[in-house]
């Protein structure tokens, strides 16, 4: 009897486990969303024609000026445009977004194969410019030409570019807070994330972001985003840039090496720049087209910072250039 006894526990206490097993299973599973769902995106246009993918601005941005005012009309034009938001930004909501460019790199390489594409146009803006250059060094087998659209190259220039016209602009006006604020900013760390916030907060009081003067066209575009749902979801993120300052080591960096190594790799690269953009000078931007070629460089004159919206028709009309070359 004692064997019998013992045999029963035994057979009692294996049972326990697998239920026990079992429900710590079912609690330690969660529902895992498809990158579909984490990553917002939209195509418009015919897939099958030569494939574009517009790379925003940030950290805090989105894609939806571009959406909302462009990317109809250039897929118009024959193309396939994809539009989409990074993970932690916009549309793209992910409490557990990391917001590193590794992070940005393996997400559009997901867009990719999500779309079904192997080759692919990137089209970088700002901030977005970074990521293209880091993900066509990157995968460079994956990237046909990449455009750079007032994309962001070498960051403590451009931001030595903002202060130090922004100091002269200041010291005409003998604007006393601004001429502070500069000063105040040239005490932070150049790696800090309050750095670039208050060096790009003077850019913005001064209007380096902003056309000189306004046509029809532009008045035009700008009215048709802001009636539209486009820019009710304009949804920007106030914690994406601490996340990223916080979990990126790369947050002043200069691309110009990568860039030549682009080229290097027979990648077509192109930049298409506005004359009145006030966060890059002269200099900067002859770089630039030294690594491009002249032939590959553009600049439009009465635009700024958003070549598609200031002189949308010229920005088109240019892309088609580009890509027909």
């Amino acid at each position: 009897m004692p064997g019998l006894f013992n045999a029963c526990n035994r057979i009692i206490t294996i049972r326990l486990k697998i239920v026990l097993f079992l429900f710590i299973t079912v609690l330690s599973v969660k529902p895992q969303r498809s990158f579909a769902q984490q990553i917002y995106s939209k195509a418009y246009g015919q897939k099958g024609n030569p494939a574009l993918i517009y790379v925003h601005g940030g950290p805090r941005g989105n894609s939806t000026l571009f959406e909302g005012t462009t990317a109809t009309a250039l897929s118009e034009r024959g193309y396939y445009v994809i539009v989409y938001d990074r993970r932690g930004e916009g549309r793209s909501g992910d409490p557990g977004a990391k917001l590193t460019f590794d992070e940005a790199c393996l997400d559009l390489n997901g867009l990719m194969k999500q779309y079904g594409l192997t080759k692919v146009s990137l089209l970088g803006h700002s901030f977005g410019g970074i990521v293209s250059t880091l993900f066509a060094s990157k995968f460079p087998e994956k990237v046909e030409r990449l455009i750079l659209v007032g994309g962001l190259f070498s960051q403590q220039e451009s931001y030595d570019h903002i202060l130090g016209t922004s100091l002269k602009i200041a010291t005409q006006k003998k604007d006393m807070s601004i001429l502070k604020k500069i000063s105040n900013i040239k005490s932070f760390d150049v790696q800090s994330a309050e750095y670039r916030k208050q060096t790009y907060e003077v850019a913005s009081h001064y209007g380096f972001f902003k056309m000189t003067t306004p046509t029809e066209e532009s008045k035009r575009v700008n009215a048709k985003y802001e009636n539209s749902s486009f820019s009710k979801s304009n949804i920007r993120n106030d914690k994406a840039p601490l996340l990223f300052y916080q979990n990126e080591s790369r947050v002043n960096i200069d691309t110009k090496p990568m860039l030549k190594n682009i080229v290097n790799k027979k990648i077509e690269l192109s930049a298409i720049y506005g004359v009145q953009d006030g966060i890059f000078s002269k200099k900067q931007l002859s770089d630039l087209k030294k690594i491009t070629g002249s032939s590959n460089f553009y600049t439009i004159d009465n635009c700024s910072h958003y070549p598609f919206v200031d002189q949308q028709e010229k920005f088109l009309n240019i892309v088609e250039e580009i890509i027909n070359k």
